[in-house]
């Protein structure tokens, strides 16, 4: 072989072997980029979203300065849910690649604040919009109710999104009638007892949230599920004593799940203050109300720590569930004696 002709070969072996790593270089750097751009949006995705005013709101989604009773606690309902599904990353609880398969945080938010969203549209639906338990049910309600209870991690035929839109519209139908005084079909009573039957639902809610929280360190408890009733019975016997304790991978989803479901409370407690301003003021429970959302105000706090801690109660390191507890505990204890005085008071 001629010396022309090995030079040539070397030649080809170098742009075959050039050619080559370019080519794994170029992956290379489209691999680095994409996960550097993951990191960066799980990152802007972990922010909660900001609160808004009831008021403003109201008087935005209605075009009315002087709303009817009702349009608040109706918008709240509306703004709430679409802030779950319009916050920065949209909703992440149904998502199957990342950057929000990877999150669990937001997805857990998501969640807490849609159950209160379910909690609400359902007092709406039953109590709210109904004078007595033989009327009919509002025709919009009826239909945004069950749209709200969809499953959260549908992603297909039909996605979770879609179901929860379309719970938006007929909220929003239903306050654009309720808003429109030539149409008395719609209606959103503001009584006493009405309130009482979702601050009901609010106070199991809230402790639910209590117990699960305060779980994370781990206690034995005993079993009170029969106290106070001697001819009480239940399906299946359980023991005197039980170990109640959050396994510690659970603790986040917990906290965050909580942190959303306040989230969500702050603004209906706001528009419950709005929309029964006569039936607080008459039970002289305005003040009460006040402080059960200064309490609920204080679980969204800033979190100065990367992840939640799980210390011992009186440990070296902090206990994040632990100091969530404690506030809505505060709050929920003032849901029953708000409930209480609007019952007997």
């Amino acid at each position: 072989m001629q010396l022309g002709e090995r030079v040539e070969l070397v030649k080809d072996d170098v742009r075959y072997w050039w050619a080559g790593g370019l080519t794994w270089r170029v992956v290379s750097a489209a691999l680095v980029f994409y996960a550097l751009a993951v990191l960066i949006l799980m990152i802007y995705w972990s922010f909660e979203p900001e609160g808004f005013d009831v008021v403003e709101a109201a008087a935005s989604q209605t075009g009315q300065e002087n709303v009817v009773p009702g349009a608040t606690v109706t918008t709240a309902l509306i703004r709430v849910a679409d802030t779950v599904l319009h916050k920065p990353g949209g909703f992440l609880s149904n998502d199957v690649s990342p950057p929000g398969l990877l999150l669990d945080n937001i997805p857990n938010w998501e969640f807490g604040a849609l159950v209160q969203v379910r909690d609400l549209a359902s007092s709406m639906r039953e109590s709210f919009s109904r004078s007595q338990t033989q009327s009919t049910e509002d025709e919009d309600l009826a239909i945004a109710e069950p749209r709200f209870n969809f499953d959260t991690e549908s992603w297909i035929f039909p996605r979770s999104e879609d179901e929860y839109r379309e719970g938006i519209k007929h909220a929003s139908s239903y306050l654009a009638r309720l808003s429109d005084t030539r149409q008395p079909n719609a209606q959103f009573y503001t009584r006493a007892d009405n309130l009482a039957v979702w601050l009901a639902t609010v106070e199991s809610r809230l402790g639910s949230l209590s117990q699960r929280l305060s779980a994370s360190v781990g206690q034995r408890r005993l079993n009170t599920d029969l106290a106070g009733d001697a001819e009480a019975t239940q399906a299946t016997s359980n023991a005197s004593e039980m170990l109640i304790k959050t396994p510690w991978f659970e603790i986040d989803d917990v906290f965050y799940e909580a942190r959303g479901s306040c989230w969500a409370l702050i603004h209906f407690l706001r528009a419950i203050e709005v929309d029964f301003e006569d039936v607080l003021e008459k039970k002289n429970a305005t003040v009460s109300l006040r402080q059960i959302i200064r309490e609920l105000e204080a679980t969204q706090a800033w979190v100065a720590s990367p992840v939640i801690l799980n210390g011992r109660g009186f440990g070296f390191f902090a206990n994040h569930s632990l100091v969530m507890a404690s506030y809505i505990s505060r709050a929920n204890a003032g849901i029953i004696d708000l409930r209480e005085l609007l019952v007997k008071g």
